[in-house]
């Protein structure tokens, strides 16, 4: 019996990944809803939202190990591809809002009130319907990494350079979206949003329901990051990161995969951010800060380059570490602390957490295939 083809390129590790994912993503809305409040099983609509923030970074980390993991981009600037997507579906919630603001303006958000705009700017047309902003979501994003990438890569721009590169992208964005005429909020960015679909984004079961679409998305795309790296074109890009130039003798079009996976990746990194924006509450240009994308690289970092699981458990870990830290006496220090684990694991663990374990078992296995005794032939039958 034949199984189906993308069961076969999931490995053990894969399946279970998804197994726990999608059981998490069951519990947590179950016990948070359905447990009472006074029940040592509940789940406070908090932590459901905090949890939901995390899958988001997990999303965000996987889009970074794509491309850095598999194909050696290390782009230090994929954070404005994440506040990109989380702008786009913040304009859409902004217009919700109506006649609910401070100054009751059916269309016009409070802030353009405020900075006494006299219309609406025609790029806010269409974002008072969902299914224009969620397109917008991907499409913004991914022409702009398309843009970026057909320029960057067909002048064979690579290493060190493209990351400065990347990054001096975001910071430009960052100082743009600052601007008060730049028609989204300035500093204070968008915010108090009050529905999303019709639906109070404060509500018990829109959080649940949040956190429960956050965790498909990133399952989706990790499936799509396991098809694409389990196949024949994985196995090309693998070979551009390992040896661009020997791949491009070979007669591939190397600009052309690059391009293709970095677009695909700022895509998934504008889903990340879409999704993060209605559960956090808010989005301004602090988004776009470079150290925001270099902490994004730090959690593939710990988690394990080029191996997907890794690179969600390590945006987990990572941010979790930070929600503990900053939190009591530890606060000061944590921007030191995320240093030094940074330094150890270069150091230490260079493979990541999940790469190591990854490479102990394989060592275990191929230990005890040597040990095992080799079975002797059969002898054959004399004609």
């Amino acid at each position: 019996m034949k199984s189906h083809p993308l069961l076969r390129l999931l490995d053990r590790g894969s399946t279970l990944f998804l197994v726990l994912l999608g059981a998490f993503a069951i519990a947590i809305p179950v016990l948070n809803l359905l447990m009472p409040d006074g029940s040592f099983l509940h789940i406070s609509t908090y932590f459901v939202s905090l949890f939901g923030k995390y899958i988001c970074y997990g999303l965000l980390a996987l889009s970074i190990d794509l491309i850095w993991g598999y194909v050696g981009i290390l782009s230090l600037g994929h954070g404005a591809f994440f506040a990109l997507g989380g702008y786009a579906m913040g304009m859409y919630l902004m217009r919700q809002i109506g006649t609910r603001g401070v100054y009751a303006d059916p269309i016009r958000p409070d802030f353009m009130v405020f900075l006494n705009w006299p219309e609406l700017p025609v790029y806010w047309y269409g974002f008072n319907y969902f299914a224009y902003a969620a397109l917008m979501v991907l499409l913004v994003p991914g022409i702009l990494a398309f843009v970026f990438g057909w320029f960057a890569f067909r002048s064979r721009v690579t290493g060190v350079y493209l990351s400065i590169i990347t990054q001096a992208l975001t910071y430009a964005l960052l100082l743009g979206f600052f601007r008060n005429n730049f028609g989204f909020g300035g500093n204070n960015g968008l915010t108090d949003f009050k529905d999303i679909l019709g639906f109070n984004v404060q509500a018990p079961y829109t959080r649940a329901s949040l956190f429960v679409i956050s965790a498909l998305a990133l399952m989706l795309g990790f499936i799509i990051c396991r098809v694409v790296v389990s196949s024949k074109f994985g196995k090309v890009l693998v070979a551009i990161r390992d040896a661009e130039a020997r791949t491009r003798f070979l007669g591939y079009r190397v600009e052309a995969y690059k391009l293709f996976v970095f677009t695909l990746s700022a895509c998934m990194a504008g889903v990340a951010g879409a999704l993060y924006v209605p559960q956090v509450g808010i989005i301004n240009p602090s988004e776009f800060s470079p150290a925001n994308s270099i902490e994004a690289v730090i959690w593939v970092a710990v988690g394990g380059r080029g191996t997907l699981t890794g690179a969600v458990l390590g945006a987990v870990l990572v941010n979790y570490g930070k929600t503990y830290f900053t939190s009591g006496f530890l606060a000061p220090y944590w921007l030191f602390l995320l240093g030094g684990l940074f330094v150890a694991v270069t150091l230490l663990l260079p493979r990541g957490v999940v790469g190591t374990w990854q490479w102990w078992m394989e060592r275990r296995r191929a230990s005890a295939a040597a040990s095992t005794p080799a079975t002797p032939a059969a002898p054959q039958a004399a004609e």
